[in-house]
């Protein structure tokens, strides 16, 4: 029986399908830049072609796969300029998000959980991505959630692409501490700082390292 990477059983064959590209996708074991034929991913996944082609098309919906009436659908190949719009807006919304949600005394139990969860980089990733969604989910507006929640794919992506070039996620743990600390405690622009000063630091970095824009 297939779980997906949160640990729950897909819904549906599409969901299996997707679930087993994207883990693909996020462990490189399917590279930036290749091909997804959708009949080698259907013999692979032992499912029909039908399956494979909506999955792909959910893939493209949250960023991780291009689709090209040329080309095909290929995984998408992170560059600078990617980077820095997925950054620019999480760095317009997410900081205040966290300080929303603790005014509002969100719980950030899970938030905690994500810190022990360790691992290679894509296992990384995922637990970074529970990090601070648990962070954000809080905050009391389900469309700021929403937005959010959209960009979390080609975060990870962007997370894994950066991490390989540098990794970096020692000092980012303990970054992520100081900013649940302090949300834990109550103090809302404190850690709505923190955690912009945070991302900001990322993105700096990820963008300066990436290639420029990929065509």
């Amino acid at each position: 029986m297939m779980y997906d990477r949160e640990g729950t059983l897909p819904a549906s064959r599409t969901d299996f399908v997707l679930e087993s590209i994207k883990e693909a996708i996020l462990h490189g074991k399917l590279k930036p830049g290749q091909a997804l034929v959708e009949s080698e991913l259907a013999a692979t996944l032992n499912v029909s072609k039908t399956p494979v082609r909506e999955a792909l098309k959910t893939l493209a919906g949250s960023g991780l796969v291009v689709m090209s009436p040329y080309k095909g659908a290929t995984v998408r190949v992170v560059d600078a300029e990617m980077a820095a719009s997925v950054y620019d807006v999480r760095l317009l919304l997410e900081p205040e998000a966290l300080r929303r949600s603790v005014q509002l005394r969100a719980d950030f139990s899970e938030a905690r959980a994500a810190l022990d969860d360790t691992g290679d980089l894509a296992r990384r990733s995922l637990a970074n991505r529970r990090f601070h969604r648990a962070l954000y989910a809080g905050c009391g507006n389900p469309l700021m959630v929403e937005i959010l929640d959209g960009l979390r794919d080609r975060t990870a992506l962007i997370t894994v692409a950066g991490w390989g070039l540098h990794p970096t996620w020692e000092a980012e743990d303990a970054e992520h501490r100081a900013i649940l600390v302090v949300a834990e405690e109550g103090f809302a622009d404190e850690a709505a700082d923190l955690l912009r000063r945070h991302v900001q630091t990322f993105a700096d970095r990820v963008v300066e390292e990436l290639p420029d824009v990929v065509r």
